[in-house]
């Protein structure tokens, strides 16, 4: 069974109780396994959990840490498959994983899936989500075993120790419902925080630096990964001060608003996941992430003259036509770069990404929001230094923040 047919059979599931609002709302009208469908469709299980070309949830997917010598992980079969999959785990086995990152056997799992964020569900969320991948077709399939620091799980109980904290999330009362749900959704369900909040160096994330930017690895040409920078999403203005709540609802429910257009591996969550909430729970996480103060801001860069005349040259060779003199952006649907988290991110990969490669149009979306199919790449037509060049000079106008960016730097990228 294909992704695309897998996501449509969780979304029928999910609305057999008349919507994807009242699997949110009303729990007791729905039966476990519609309430689980929803609930997987918002955690994006498919994206992580499905090999490319392979059988949906069956894993095998591959994670990279940005740390060459870590080698790679790979995603678990989370089909009901006896031998491979989660066919002999009980539901006791499941909440004992999704609570405690423990699997059958005391075996730790890695963070790679994030148990630290879905310690935080609630019990009766976890119980629908086991009901639901019950209910999905079986595939025997087994990952690649993983490289050999990621199978030295005795180490994670040092880890949990330093950095984990189970438990189930409780409701703030001095804030609305909506910003419960939101916090929820972002915080737990949704885990954000997995690409959107640095890690220190044993991979933990840093909690005083909660959604101010990571860095994630995704494809950048068919078979080709890179890093790339996932943005600040506090109110700093590197991140979404400029941005509205109709904005951000635009943006998390289309991938695309008058602010920017998704790219990178953004691309599977709005495709994935994403676009099938609900609007009041698109509007929950909008009202959460714009309650979060300002943290993280990127550093201030002042150019000399001649980096100065060097960006702007290859701005209005390379980019003034869609994104205009102004940096406001607005001819071919493009986003401004005038104020745009993605190029004032601290870690610039995503920036530099499409300046090389272009931004690679998301599949699965309507045509109406895949913004990017224009945008070129133009990885032959600068040489790293000028690709440089042209960062620094968007990550210092316009009111941009953005600390330097070197030519070494791009070579990586390339």
């Amino acid at each position: 069974m294909t992704v695309k047919t897998l996501i449509a059979a969780s979304i029928l599931a999910a609305w057999f109780s008349g919507s994807a609002a009242a699997v949110e709302s009303a729990p007791a009208a729905a039966t476990a396994v519609q309430r689980g469908a929803y609930l997987v469709l918002a955690a994006n299980c498919i994206s992580c959990h499905t090999n490319q070309g392979g059988k949906g949830f069956a894993g095998g997917k591959a994670f990279e840490t940005g740390y060459g010598f870590l080698g790679k992980i790979y995603s678990s079969n989370i089909t009901p498959d006896r031998q491979t999959g989660l066919g002999n785990w009980s539901e006791a086995d499941f909440l004992k994983a999704m609570r405690q990152g423990i699997a059958p056997g005391g075996r730790n799992l890695f963070p790679a899936f994030p148990y630290t964020s879905f310690s935080k569900l609630s019990t009766i969320d976890i119980k629908a989500i086991y009901a639901y991948l019950r209910t999905i077709p079986a595939v025997r399939s087994s990952p690649p075993p993983a490289s050999f620091w990621f199978r030295q799980r005795w180490a994670m109980s040092m880890w949990n120790t330093l950095f984990f904290t189970e438990g189930e999330v409780t409701t703030n009362a001095a804030e609305s419902a909506e910003w419960n749900r939101g916090f929820y959704l972002v915080e737990s369900l949704g885990h954000c925080g997995a690409c959107h909040t640095p890690r220190n160096v044993l991979l933990a994330e840093r909690a005083e630096q909660r959604l101010t930017g990571g860095v994630a690895v995704g494809e950048v040409e068919p078979g080709k990964n890179r890093s790339w920078s996932a943005p600040n999403l506090t109110s700093a203005q590197s991140g979404l001060a400029r941005w509205s709540l109709d904005e951000l609802e635009k943006y998390l429910k289309n991938g695309f608003s008058r602010r920017a257009g998704v790219l990178g591996p953004m691309n599977e969550v709005i495709a994935n996941s994403l676009r099938y909430l609900s609007d009041s729970d698109i509007a929950a996480m909008a009202v959460y992430l714009k309650s979060l103060p300002a943290n993280g801001e990127s550093q201030q860069q002042t150019l000399s003259a001649a980096e100065q005349a060097s960006g702007q040259a290859l701005y209005e060779q390379y980019c003034d036509e869609c994104h205009l003199s102004t940096g406001r952006g607005g001819f071919r649907k493009a986003p401004p770069v005038a104020g745009s988290p993605m190029v004032q991110a601290s870690n610039a990969a995503s920036l530099v990404n499409v300046i090389l490669y272009g931004a690679v149009p998301a599949s699965g979306l309507p045509p109406s929001v895949d913004v990017w199919e224009d945008m070129p790449g133009f990885k032959d037509k600068m040489t790293d230094a000028q690709a440089a060049d042209l960062t620094n000079y968007l990550r210092s106008n316009w009111g941009n923040r953005g600390g330097q960016v070197h030519a070494g730097f791009v070579a990586g990228q390339r």
